[in-house]
């Protein structure tokens, strides 16, 4: 069996995600940002009229913010978290390519002891004689973190949740 991954640059470094979780590709329109929310999620934006937090996964890596140059883009992922259908943006340095791997070509995460979070992986890819982390992203965001960063939004707003909210005249 063949899978599909969208791969990219995050803080300079190369990641992907499958394809069956890529809604979209959009361009980078700064987000706006929501008091309360933890310092990994940029802000949200609208999509269509859909309200769409915006992840810096940089950060949340614990890397330095990741700078907005025009290659900089959002992609755009559907998730399950808590059951529940959630549309989330990534913010990425750059796109580079989709790519096809067989399960073989996946190798397991290192192993680098207690102290170091291997659960967001998958395994690493090779691309480009180099490797490429590929990302589970619906533990990279969780559900808690997700409500969390909600509740925190919502206490915040009056307008409440961030999250899946409609907004007029999108």
């Amino acid at each position: 069996m063949i899978d599909q991954y969208l791969t990219f640059l995050i803080a300079g470094d190369p990641y992907a995600v499958g394809v069956a979780h890529v809604r979209e590709i959009v361009g980078f329109d700064s987000p706006t940002r929501v008091p309360g929310t933890p310092p990994w999620i940029r802000g949200v934006v609208n999509l269509r009229g859909l309200v769409v937090p915006v992840v810096d996964l940089a950060v949340k890596f614990g890397r330095a913010a990741s700078e907005v140059t025009r290659r900089t883009c959002v992609v755009i992922v559907e998730l399950q978290l808590g059951g529940e259908p959630v549309t989330m943006g990534i913010m990425v340095d750059a796109v580079s390519q989709v790519i096809e791997l067989t399960p073989e070509q996946i190798l397991p995460p290192p192993t680098f002891g207690a102290n170091v979070r291997i659960d967001y992986l998958l395994g690493l890819v090779t691309t480009a004689n180099t490797f490429a982390s590929l990302l589970d992203i619906e533990r990279v965001l969780t559900a808690e973190e997700m409500l969390a960063a909600e509740d925190s939004a919502a206490l915040s707003s009056p307008r409440g949740s961030a999250n899946a909210v409609q907004v007029q005249g999108g």
